[in-house]
């Protein structure tokens, strides 16, 4: 099986823009991808980087600038897939063993709020489309050339980090890169009205 890592490096994280400046998104985006392409390997797996462009990081790295779904259909329907995403910070590998272990034509995690976070797919004839509820829209994309299907139901999985919010999760879940380098950026847990929130300059 073949695992690949989307990433595209040029203005990443753009939600994020409230707590980080342009080049800290690049930084931090490219820390979390270092924590995905560990946890991959730590399965015993080699991740491939599909990269809208060139970037400096320790594993094969295939460049494709289009947009997701087609480079990512690219890679489809050559051997059993798994496309894991690169904002996966609390990915652990447990977890995406689950993934590549399930059974089914199609397994995928969903992400919160209608995303597809990872999926791996063993069906020739398989093809995604991320643009709105992919989730749902790749459950029907199985459906329609006779996959089955097969959800893994994982918290880790399913907590991408795109918005200021989701850096608490990182603070307080993972133990990798990632959550290091938020905590030298000067970031920190804060409670306020019973909810935890990541703020800088808060132990």
């Amino acid at each position: 099986m073949q695992v690949v890592v989307p990433f595209a490096p040029g203005e990443p994280k753009t939600r994020l823009a409230e707590a980080l400046a342009a080049d800290e998104r690049r930084a931090f985006a490219q820390t979390m991808l270092q924590d995905v392409l560990d946890a991959v390997r730590a399965t015993g797996r080699e991740p491939t980087v599909l990269s809208t462009q060139p970037v400096d990081v320790d594993a094969p790295v295939t460049v494709d600038p289009r947009p997701l779904t087609p480079a990512v259909n690219e890679v489809l329907g050559d051997g059993a897939t798994a496309v894991v995403m690169a904002d996966l910070a609390l990915a652990t590998p447990d977890a995406l063993e689950r993934l590549f272990s399930a059974d089914g034509d199609v397994v995928l995690a969903p992400g919160r709020g209608g995303g597809t976070n990872a999926l791996f797919a063993r069906h020739p004839e398989f093809r995604v489309d991320y643009h709105g509820t992919s989730y749902l829209d790749h459950r029907e994309a199985a459906r329609a050339v006779g996959a089955s299907v097969t959800e893994v139901d994982s918290f880790r999985l399913a907590t991408d980090v795109d918005e200021s919010a989701d850096l608490a999760e990182v603070l307080l879940h993972a133990d990798g890169r990632a959550r290091d380098w938020l905590a030298d950026a000067g970031f920190g847990l804060s409670v306020t009205d019973g909810r935890v929130e990541a703020r800088r300059g808060e132990e």
